[in-house]
């Protein structure tokens, strides 16, 4: 029998849709950032729709927008322009390489080395929606941290520049000094781009993590406000990150840091339970041998005086009554009480003289823990943790000095309900903790959840323990630690039975690195761009192909623009002499090759894909050939639902 909660209706609407108000709770879905408090006519605060600003969000800035004072909200130097880079669109692409890679022709995970920024831009077509979690360890602007730049000039050509110089990047981009008069405002430029690209990537369940401490927290908490919306806010989650004082502080010694938790709707997000513990549960006991199993004892009190509730408790078998505690009262209707007491659910003592309690039983209680808002270091782990997982990978605490446990990554996991084969984002990913996280979880349970990492190669200082080690980048450090997570669970699971299939988890990961497009028309030119480099792309033109380009960087990139996953299944084949990349089972057909022919097409309509892209140089000027191509598949379409029509691109 169920327990017997107190059951409200919800009182019926007496009128029809509010269309309106559907519309608007619509557009708040897609962008909250247009929504503030305005008064209306007579005073009161109510919500509005700041459609200058909505504008700007589909790519129209008015002269009202740029020149009038901001409204409510959070406004800092450089707002604007951080509105604008977000909305510039890349030509940028991701080059595969195997040779850094794991299981690179079966793995779902991607390590992607780049500016994040950019690559959060790339991910938009193929990843939009898809994503049930973010976790982010960003810079904490202490005064320290390389933070990224906000020269809104940057471009693709400066990031690959400084990639491929390492002493130029620390040079021209350095830490964001305190005393900088700009300090909280680089720091709000660079998370204000990245977390609005974010949100992009969630599923309407989808959650972010994000790790900060005291120094921009109140900014942070603001910033996703805006972002993700104040109603979507979920949880401050407060961390204790290590255990022994420091007695150097100047005032305190920090033991904690925060992780905000943000959903991307709030309402349709199912917050995750943590297993129950042996101590949870011996909580419970069955002191009166009760069928339904063991049970502990609730208070029937309120805190609170209301006349109708105070009343006596008479104790059926032994005729005693109880009245509330001066000044309480019950916190049910006698009825209710009544009724429980028949049902014996309500506990007198074990010699029927104690106050009134109800009986909660174990097997009617949720089947998981609700989380807490704080995180004990003996529940996630701390800093300690993280440096001795290093040690125990590398065998020096000193290669990556500020490691999460993964125990901590492992906690969000569960709280954000991340099933056994959803996809997780970490886009500041460092020493790849979140990989690591996922690698044990899907260890323990056999699941085969699936990361998306980010880095920047940001060059390790040439007198630090990772560069004498041989890691150039913090991206290096990363990879390496995969590399040798998956060769350590490999090796431990080495002569075993495998009785619970551990052979089918996806233990390795497939490396892209940001660069330019290997379409030379792709190839955007800055603004500021000379005439001869101007008449030398043009010239480029005629041959439009990157001449470095192998045919896989060729198809990741049309993969990546076509929005097609980057780890889905790819087959070759040939198909009336031509070789042919199967994309998701057929869905997508690309031919590579450098001719095609009317047999081709043909071929392809019968085999019915959802797109066929092929090289547009393949007609080789014959306008006739490529014509009758369209005409043909046109013809095909209009015999079909548009479910079932070919998509025919060239590039």
């Amino acid at each position: 029998m169920g327990t017997m909660a107190e059951i409200r209706s919800e009182n019926m609407k007496g009128t029809s849709l509010d269309i309106a108000a559907e519309n608007r709770a619509r557009l708040k879905q897609l962008f909250p950032t247009v929504f503030t408090e305005t008064r209306n006519e007579q005073g009161e605060l109510c919500e509005s729709i700041d459609f200058e600003k909505l504008k700007a969000e589909l790519g129209t800035y008015s002269d009202l927008f740029e020149s009038r004072r901001e409204r409510y909200g959070m406004e800092w130097p450089g707002k604007k322009e951080a509105l604008h880079l977000i909305q510039t669109i890349s030509s940028a692409t991701l080059k595969p390489c195997r040779a850094e890679s794991v299981n690179f022709d079966t793995t779902q995970n991607l390590f992607i080395e780049g500016d994040n920024l950019e690559v959060l831009k790339l991910l938009q077509t193929s990843y939009y929606g898809k994503v049930k979690m973010i976790y982010i360890d960003p810079p904490y602007n202490t005064g320290k941290e390389f933070i990224y730049p906000d020269n809104f000039s940057e471009s693709l050509e400066t990031y690959l520049e400084y990639a491929g110089q390492d002493g130029r990047w620390k040079d021209s981009q350095s830490a964001n000094a305190k005393e900088n008069p700009r300090y909280h405002t680089r720091w709000l430029n660079m998370m204000y781009s990245r977390l609005y690209l974010a949100r992009n990537l969630l599923r309407d369940d989808g959650v972010i993590f994000i790790s900060i401490d005291d120094n921009e927290v109140s900014n942070l908490r603001k910033l996703c406000d805006e972002i993700f919306g104040e109603e979507n806010f979920v949880a401050n989650i407060v961390w204790e990150k290590k255990y022994s004082p420091q007695n150097d502080a100047k005032y305190f010694s920090d033991s904690h840091e925060h992780i905000l938790l943000f959903s991307k709707n709030k309402s349709v997000f199912t917050i995750g339970l943590l297993p129950r513990t042996d101590e949870a549960n011996e909580r419970y006991k069955n002191p009166d041998n009760d069928p339904r199993g063991p049970w502990k004892s609730s208070d029937l009190t309120r805190q609170e005086y209301r006349s109708n509730d105070d009343y006596e408790i008479i104790n059926p078998l032994t005729g005693k009554g109880f009245r509330p505690p001066t000044g309480n009262s019950w916190g049910r209707p006698k009825t209710n009480i009544e009724e429980l007491i028949r049902d014996n659910r309500i506990w007198f003592g074990s010699d029927g003289n104690s106050m009134p309690s109800l009986k909660r039983f174990l097997s009617e209680v949720k089947q998981g823990i609700t989380p807490q808002t704080i995180w004990m270091r003996k529940d996630v782990g701390d800093t300690q943790e993280g440096k001795k997982i290093i040690i125990d990978i590398f065998g020096n605490a000193t290669i990556y000095e500020t490691p999460k446990p993964p125990r901590l990554v492992i906690k969000q996991l569960v709280t954000a309900n991340f099933s056994k084969d959803d996809i997780i984002l970490d886009f500041f990913a460092g020493s790849a903790t979140t990989a690591h996280a996922v690698l044990d979880l899907n260890k323990q349970d056999n699941g085969n959840r699936k990361f998306i990492l980010v880095q920047l190669p940001e060059p390790c200082a040439p007198e630090s323990e990772a560069f004498k080690a041989g890691y150039k980048t913090i991206a290096d450090i990363g990879k390496e630690r995969i590399r040798r997570v998956i060769s350590k669970l490999n090796t431990e699971e080495e002569g075993k039975l495998d009785l619970d299939n551990a052979g089918r988890q996806d233990r390795g990961f497939k490396v892209l690195k940001l660069d330019k497009s290997n379409f030379r028309q792709w190839q955007k030119l800055e603004p500021s761009a000379s005439t001869e480099r101007i008449l030398e792309q043009l010239s480029l033109h005629i041959d439009h192909i990157d001449h470095q380009a192998t045919s896989e960087d060729l198809l990741y990139e049309i993969l990546l623009k076509a929005g097609f996953s980057l780890t889905g299944n790819i087959e070759t084949g040939t198909i009336t002499g031509k070789k042919i990349f199967s994309v998701s089972g057929g869905a997508l057909l690309l031919c590579l090759e450098e001719s095609v022919n009317k047999e081709l097409i043909d071929a392809v309509i019968e085999l019915n894909p959802q797109q066929f892209i092929c090289l547009d140089s393949a007609f080789h000027g014959n306008d006739q050939l490529k014509a009758n191509a369209v005409q043909t598949f046109n013809a095909h379409n209009m015999q079909k639902e548009k479910h079932n029509q070919i998509l025919f691109k060239t590039v």
